[in-house]
């Protein structure tokens, strides 16, 4: 009986023994699929910022092109401000008045009229405007060269506008030089 009791203690912890090392191996089998399992959340998360980083990328890349090709002529624009306000300066120094018989003159000024209204014309189609001074001072749009002393106006209103300022889309251009009353 001794050695029967020997031998189920022996095949008892034999079989003790076999229960442990499946149970081990599948612990270990667990832990190496929940790594691996971990890994590849890990490399997901990664693909998918990796991914929304490029649509983003790709997004303000299309955003500045439409941009730059939007303003694209703007220096163009801006350098043909200049011719603007020397027609315009020529137009206002050719004073007509209709009793005179001069006809050369009453022409040159019809003449200068036409193409400075194509000018604007054509300014416009291409989304530059001239900025509005009748509203009243705005700092975004206006540059106050100087105050004057005015009882017509109330103060910080324009007085008189000194150069014509555009914007051309939502941007300003050139602000428009103005007097402002104190």
């Amino acid at each position: 009986m001794n050695n029967e009791k020997k031998e189920t203690s022996i095949d008892a912890e034999i079989e003790i023994a076999e229960i442990e090392e499946p149970s081990t191996t599948e612990d270990n089998e667990l832990s190496e699929v929940e790594r691996l399992k971990a890994e590849v959340a890990s490399w997901e998360d990664k693909f998918l910022r990796t991914h929304a980083s490029f649509e983003n990328s790709k997004r303000l890349l299309a955003k500045d092109k439409a941009t730059a090709v939007a303003y694209a002529n703007e220096s163009f624009a801006s350098d043909i401000l200049s011719v603007i306000d020397s027609l315009d300066s020529a137009l206002n120094m050719i004073n007509v008045d209709e009793s005179e018989n001069n006809e050369f003159m009453k022409k040159m000024k019809e003449g200068l009229t036409l193409v400075d209204e194509q000018l604007h014309k054509v300014l416009e189609k291409h989304h530059i405007k001239p900025v509005e001074c009748d509203k009243g001072y705005d700092p975004n749009v206006h540059q106050a060269i100087m105050q004057v002393e005015s009882d017509k106006h109330n103060s910080g209103d324009i007085v008189q506008i000194l150069q014509k300022g555009y914007t051309i889309k939502d941007r300003v251009l050139r602000p428009a030089m103005v007097s402002t009353a104190k």
